[in-house]
């Protein structure tokens, strides 16, 4: 498998942490791109990549990309995978993928049309200790799922012109980190039937706090919870007719796990190895698909993507919020 040359769209906190991964990872990065262009040619030389450019437009442009990390506010997801995608270039959007259910729609019948691979950074579903927890779901080795819980709890600043509390950019705990639960309930159970939410509206009317209970198709629920003022555990369970999983903090990055029996005792433990934060995983699949001349991923598929978006719109219309576009 030949590796792709990655560009990246942005150069905030996220694209710091992807980037070092990906080079991490033995991976190829040959440009940047910026709004400003210092602030690209800050990023290049920190990260040694060949080119920086003052403007996506240039970055996209790139004849030396062939994939697009998208590292800017949810706000402007959709715009600038749109460009990318109508520049030829694949595209790996950072989660939330848009900021509602419309704009993911337009990513995908875009990527489509283009016959390009379009697909969401959660990177959490392509983690080693999560691609054991599905096997050992589906081996049976629990029984029947029953419940789900989880929480991404974080205490993050209180300034109203911090990105999460800045309803112009999607601010919110739940885009930024409701989303983790939201999508590992889907991945664990499929799509909700049933959604309820209530939460708390910080001073802006960005959410601050979201307790969210979903029933799925085979009858289960999901108890997940959200905040951007307050830490909790950062765990998770998976219960289950014949057992359960217990996921240690931080649950949705490389972690520990036990599987327990009935009664209590360890029937395997799970400990996570892995360099880095570990977002090269979602690289590494990302590539693979391109190798293989596939355009969409069976462990996120860019439809269940937009149907997150959806029940994410559903739990924020409940909640009261409503941003400004």
């Amino acid at each position: 498998m030949s590796a792709l040359r990655w560009g990246i769209l942005a150069t905030g906190g996220i694209a710091q942490a992807f980037t070092s991964d990906l080079l991490t990872a033995g991976r190829t990065v040959t440009a940047v791109g910026s709004r400003r262009l210092e602030a690209a040619e800050e990023f290049a030389g920190t990260h040694g990549i060949p080119h920086a450019h003052g403007s996506y437009e240039a970055l996209v442009s790139d004849p030396d990309v062939d994939i697009i990390y998208i590292a800017t506010p949810h706000s402007a997801h959709s715009d600038n995978a749109i460009l990318a995608l109508e520049h030829g270039k694949h595209v790996l959007i950072e989660k939330p993928l848009t900021l509602d259910e419309g704009q993911a729609v337009a990513i995908r019948d875009v990527a489509a049309a283009q016959g390009l691979l379009a697909m969401e950074a959660m990177w959490t579903r392509y983690l080693p200790h999560m691609i054991r927890i599905r096997e050992l779901i589906d081996s049976g080795a629990i029984g029947e799922v029953r419940a789900l819980s989880a929480d991404h709890t974080q205490r993050i600043s209180t300034d109203p012109a911090h990105r999460l509390n800045a309803l112009e950019l999607g601010g919110g705990a739940l885009l930024d980190l409701g989303i983790y639960p939201v999508s590992f309930a889907w991945d664990i159970l499929g799509a909700p039937t049933e959604i309820r939410a209530v939460g708390r509206l910080g001073e802006t009317g960005a959410d601050t706090e979201a307790a969210i209970s979903l029933t799925h198709g085979s009858g289960a629920v999901s108890s997940l919870l959200t905040s951007s003022r307050a830490v909790g555990p950062n765990v998770a369970h998976i219960i289950g007719t014949e057992g359960r999983i217990s996921i240690d903090a931080v649950w949705y990055t490389p972690t520990t796990f036990r599987v327990h029996a009935p009664d209590g005792s360890v029937r395997e433990e799970y400990r996570s190895h892995v360099q880095g934060r570990g977002m090269q995983y979602q690289v590494l699949h990302a590539e693979q698909l391109v190798a293989e001349g596939r355009s969409d991923s069976a462990l996120l598929p860019i439809q269940e993507s937009v149907a997150i978006m959806a029940t994410l719109d559903e739990i924020r219309a409940q909640l009261g919020v409503v941003y400004p576009s």
